[in-house]
């Protein structure tokens, strides 16, 4: 969800219209996989409204699960080429890698960014690159800490390949971690996405890696702090210079 700029010759706000302008500003979004994990704390909060303990413990569970889901907008850099981060988090690792095997795209090493994700990070999912999602696969497995090398192999996760308008492939993996149970991707085969559109969550605690097509100028070191749809991870090789493309 980029953040859409003022057309020109709109009218200022005033008055409690610029209150709630800027407490909208403050506050990010509620993604609306969170809708029932903060309803629900909130109707225990009503319901046992004259326990004390009762109320307080369902309005702090209902603020801790709203600012897991929040959903901030973001405004993708418009440079040519860019390869974005698909969230916020901390870049665990930036290697060379195989894709996924169940993707079919062969067993060269490719280079790849994996970005961990704590439980107090945005876990939205955010498209790196504009394009067409050429493939979907979920791939069941275990549930090992997502800061692990080998979770990209082993662990349950969601896989999407992206191909962007100069034929270039881009894949995107969510990898559950060892609290996440749940990957939401929202993203179709043949959906045409833009750079920095949500099109996925992972619920508490989890991992992304990118794989890029050989030739591509990683910008990122391990340890680096990303801001999913804003922060440049790689910048695409100038079409037919990579082996890899589409």
């Amino acid at each position: 969800m980029a953040r859409r700029p003022t057309p020109p010759g709109t009218p200022e706000t005033t008055g409690v219209g610029h209150v709630v302008d800027l407490i909208r500003a403050a506050i990010p979004p509620l993604h609306p996989a969170g809708l029932p994990f903060v309803a629900a704390p909130l109707a225990l909060a009503v319901v046992g409204g004259k326990r004390r303990w009762v109320r307080r413990t369902g309005l702090v569970a209902a603020a801790a699960c709203a600012t897991f889901f929040r959903h901030p907008n973001r405004v993708p850099p418009n440079r040519p080429g860019v390869v974005v981060a698909p969230a916020d988090g901390e870049i665990a690792l930036v290697d060379t890698a195989a894709p996924p095997a169940e993707l079919g795209l062969g067993d060269q090493p490719l280079p790849r960014v994996s970005i961990f994700l704590s439980v107090l990070d945005v876990h939205v999912q955010r498209t790196p690159v504009s394009g067409t999602v050429r493939t979907v696969i979920h791939e069941p497995g275990q549930f090992r800490s997502a800061d692990l090398p080998e979770a990209s192999s082993v662990n349950e996760r969601n896989s999407m390949v992206l191909e962007t308008p100069a034929g270039q492939t881009v894949v995107v993996v969510q990898i559950a971690g060892l609290l996440a149970r749940r990957i939401v991707c929202d993203a179709h085969v043949d959906d045409v996405l833009t750079i920095g559109d949500t099109y996925g969550l992972i619920r508490f605690g989890s991992r992304v890696d990118t794989y890029f097509p050989i030739g591509t100028e990683l910008l990122v070191q391990p340890g680096q702090r990303t801001i999913g749809a804003e922060t440049v991870l790689a910048v695409l090789p100038t079409v037919g210079s990579s082996s890899t493309d589409s």
